[in-house]
């Protein structure tokens, strides 16, 4: 049987192909790679693809519930009611930018942020309230008499707060730009007023890589 050397074949194969292969070579040296995990804290920013993230997410609903509890709004009802806290809930936040995001997550960081501050009362939305009236007319006919909690006791809210995502995108040679808007609203839920409107706006810049890798 007649034996092949490879280095015969090697040195048939031109220079700018053993270049393509050596770089193939490598690449999948790279995609054979095992994979690492790190454990960061839960507060540390990182962007891997731009998109919102949680980081946004919590420092958005940190600074407008900041500004909005500075306000007079908060002065005025407390002085007309007898130093009462206000009673608040969040509503809807409606994502309308072209980025799929969970905007559960930033209602969650925005009522984190109004019950941790402790000048407001915040009472359950809407699908938690349902479960609640669930659970309190089952212990209607299953606790005790001494126990079971009546109907028609719950707090209204005073006021209400609601909003939008927008995004703004402007892509070029492969650099992209994506504009964030957060815009959320105030309103007195006895009259419909609106007593706070606060806007917050990020900018990110996202460079993609010359080889797509």
């Amino acid at each position: 049987m007649r034996r092949i050397s490879l280095k015969g074949v090697f040195e048939t194969i031109p220079m700018s192909l053993m270049g393509i292969l050596s770089v193939l070579l490598m690449v999948g040296q790279i995609g054979c790679a095992s994979t690492k995990v790190g454990r960061v804290g839960a507060d540390t920013t990182i962007d891997l693809s731009g998109r919102w993230n949680d980081a946004d997410s919590r420092m958005v609903a940190e600074e407008m519930i900041k500004d909005v509890l500075a306000r007079p709004w908060l002065e005025k009802f407390t002085k007309g009611h007898g130093g009462k806290e206000p009673t608040v809930i969040v509503g809807s936040v409606t994502n309308r930018s072209h980025e799929h995001i969970n905007v559960q997550t930033f209602i969650k960081d925005l009522e984190r942020e109004l019950t941790n501050d402790g000048r407001v009362q915040f009472v359950a939305s809407k699908s938690e309230r349902e479960e609640v009236r669930e659970e309190r007319l089952d212990q209607q006919s299953q606790s005790s008499q001494e126990t079971a909690k009546g109907l028609g006791k719950e707090i209204g809210a005073d006021y209400m707060l609601k909003g939008t995502i927008n995004t703004i995108l402007d892509e070029a040679e492969g650099t992209k730009v994506v504009f964030y808007q957060v815009d959320l609203e105030f309103f007195d839920m006895e009259n419909n007023k609106k007593v706070w409107a606060g806007q917050k706006k990020i900018k990110k810049v996202i460079e993609k890589s010359r080889f797509g890798f």
